[in-house]
């Protein structure tokens, strides 16, 4: 009995282990929800691969895919010509933008005293960060909600600390529809804030306006949903006030300009009467050519479960399915990835 048991203990021993290859990534907070949820799913049908994968913001996801100390990046903001140079020179191959979702930034706030939905014209969400308007019963915000009883409260404005492409997002719209905006802060992922507090993440900025009394913060929509914050309705390019629904980003995709072959647009104030205006893809940033090949094979293999069964699951975490032609382009982009 005991020969018997040591043989089948040798036989197990000898079985080939199966080898897991990990995947690292890094990059934006925005879309990390459902990223998650992708990198779970896919590991189910692939027990042979993990992905990790650090939500750091997409300044840190940009830094670090061009440092070469991850397998691929993401991003909120497209890489810049600059930076795609830069990472190019460093990685000798290039960078490929792929969008995977679409998605929506909110202004949620933290109002005593109004419980309904505030609306804010573009140029109310402009003054307030620029710190113009500083009181919740400005006539500002008032002029959009007749019949609400705001507080003479003074506003919390709430902003990212890190570089981030919910920033960028945010930003990038705020310069389209405002002026002064536009000169004096301008867009990116990073920019010199008139004035607020900071927060580290859409988890972050979240909580604090969940804490903070007057608050006002910019966060991705999931993030409004999954902590039960205040949320506003935007007035759009059309003139129309809108709350941040899939079908109101769905429909600012549909309106914005072509997609461009590197896939590297802006849709925020998209034109429309359905259309969100401040919605954006979101993308993850592939090397064209992986140190491994093996990585690279899987990365492919990611991306084409991503395009396909990967798009089922986006509802369910607030985001916006990518449009049918935007995923024909990308399934053929795919084939360069090595």
């Amino acid at each position: 009995m005991r020969r018997l048991t040591l043989l089948l203990l040798c036989a197990v021993v000898a079985l080939p282990v199966m080898a897991q290859t990990t995947l690292n990534g890094a990059g934006a907070t925005f879309p990390n929800p459902i990223y998650s949820k992708w990198f779970s799913e896919y590991q189910k049908l692939h027990s042979d691969v993990r992905i990790n994968y650090q939500s750091i913001g997409s300044g840190g996801g940009i830094r670090q895919v061009t440092e070469g100390t991850v397998d691929f990046g993401a991003s909120d903001m497209p890489m810049t010509d600059a930076q795609l140079a830069e990472a190019q020179t460093k990685l000798k191959t290039r960078i490929l933008n792929f969008p995977t979702v679409l998605g929506a930034v909110v202004p949620a706030y933290n109002v005593p005293g109004v419980t309904g939905e505030i609306k804010f014209t573009p140029d109310a969400l402009a003054e307030i960060f620029l710190g113009r308007v500083t009181k919740w019963n400005d006539k500002a915000i008032t002029s959009a909600n007749p019949g609400v009883n705001f507080p003479d409260r003074d506003i919390v404005v709430v902003h990212r600390s890190d570089g981030s492409g919910t920033t960028f997002i945010w930003t990038d719209y705020l310069s389209k529809v405002n002026g002064d905006w536009k000169t004096q802060v301008g867009s990116g992922t990073a920019v010199k804030w008139p004035l607020g507090l900071g927060g580290k993440g859409n988890e972050g900025v979240a909580g604090s306006v969940r804490q903070l009394p007057g608050a006002i913060g910019y966060v991705e929509l999931i993030y409004a949903v999954q902590n039960n914050i205040a949320y506003g309705s935007v007035r759009n390019a059309a003139g129309v006030f809108l709350k941040a629904t899939l079908e109101g980003v769905t429909a600012a995709a549909a309106s914005a300009p072509k997609m461009p072959a590197d896939f590297r647009v802006s849709i925020t104030n998209a034109p429309g009467k359905d259309a969100y205006p401040i919605s954006s893809f979101t993308w993850l940033l592939i090397p064209q050519q992986s140190k491994d090949p093996a990585k690279g094979k899987i990365l492919a293999d990611f991306l084409n479960w991503m395009v396909t069964d990967g798009q089922k699951m986006t509802a369910a975490l607030s985001y916006a399915p990518l449009p049918d032609a935007v995923v024909q382009k990308e399934k053929e982009a795919i084939k360069l990835v090595k």
